[in-house]
């Protein structure tokens, strides 16, 4: 199939799945994959969009989103949390995920924020641009594989691939949609050739190159070809690390990663990881390998899916 046929197929095929995931609302990002949804979204109906930024910190989300929803003709808030928020955010994740890896709980104290704000104005289903990513290599650690460790690479993904949207939204009684996922449009996705998802144009390197020549005519160029920006840059709860390294103080850091590697065998990377896990640990006890023959952490013990390269529990990887 070439690429004009692929994407064509899959404007057509996302547009379907949009139409079959309508949400009340939209979790806006201003990347690429949540404006597509609110492109798509906007030609049955008009999702409330939301947007939530760290007070004070960087939040590149806030401008693109803004842009999406004026071209759009979409209403749009745009809402800034506080420490308060923030901590009720990371508790929830922790909680939820079972996880105390800092990169997942960054990523899902934001959308916990989000959808709590969401569910506060009214929203009851909330679509989000999660999965695409996956599907169209996204991330830059794909960038430098050969074509067949790409694909095996992808694959991989999808075997892994769960998304905090889903469960969180589901604690706080709503619903998150995901038209990446819907099964048909996932089946169509995941059978493209994989060279039509990491390719150069214009001198670098892209992922998602041929979601992004599907819609690169019909919506902003600067949306079209923006760098992908994790959750946790685009909210600014990258500022994290640093915030938790000014609050904890080095000999308080020394001593608990100390008494937690002794005491439960846990290893504590970085002053972030030890308030997550004292967290973690407050509501659900040390981590442990459940049933016999079970795969575990080297790092914390939990249980480990086979195959899998990282600790969902403690982020630990490689493993």
């Amino acid at each position: 199939m070439s690429y004009l046929s692929s994407s064509r197929a899959i404007v057509q095929a996302l547009e379907e799945s949009v139409r079959r995931n309508l949400g009340d609302g939209l979790l806006l990002s201003g990347g690429l994959d949540t404006a597509i949804v609110a492109y798509l979204a906007a030609k049955w109906s008009q999702p409330s969009c939301l947007t939530v930024a760290l007070k004070n910190a960087p939040a590149p989300d806030v401008d693109y989103a803004q842009l999406v929803a004026s071209r759009m003709g979409l209403e749009h808030y745009v809402h800034y949390f506080g420490q308060d928020e923030l901590d009720e955010g990371i508790r929830a994740s922790i909680r939820v995920m079972k996880s105390f890896d800092p990169m997942e709980i960054r990523n899902s104290a934001a959308i916990h924020v989000a959808l709590k704000v969401g569910r506060e104005r009214g929203i009851a289903s909330f679509m989000t641009g999660d999965g695409g990513d996956e599907l169209f290599g996204g991330y830059s650690f794909l960038f430098e594989l050969g074509r067949e460790q790409l694909e095996a690479a992808l694959r991989k993904l999808w075997a892994d691939m769960r998304f905090s949207s889903v469960y969180l939204a589901e604690a706080l009684g709503v619903e998150a949609r995901l038209p990446f996922l819907d099964p048909e449009f996932k089946t169509l996705a995941a059978g493209l050739d994989a060279g039509l998802k990491v390719r150069s144009e214009g001198g670098r390197v892209w992922g998602k190159w041929i979601l992004r020549k599907a819609f690169e005519d019909i919506m902003p160029r600067e949306i079209v070809w923006r760098a992908k920006a994790p959750i946790e840059a685009g909210t600014g709860t990258a500022i994290l690390p640093s915030l938790f390294d000014s609050r904890i103080s080095d000999p308080e850091f020394s001593e608990k990663k100390a008494r937690y590697l002794d005491q439960d065998r846990v290893v504590i990377r970085s002053k972030e990881h030890l308030f997550y896990y004292q967290i973690y640990r407050d509501l659900m006890g040390v981590p442990q390998a459940t049933g016999s023959g079970a795969r575990s952490c080297p790092d914390c013990g939990a249980n480990v899916e086979e195959g899998s390269s990282f600790c969902r529990t403690c982020g630990a990887y490689p493993i």
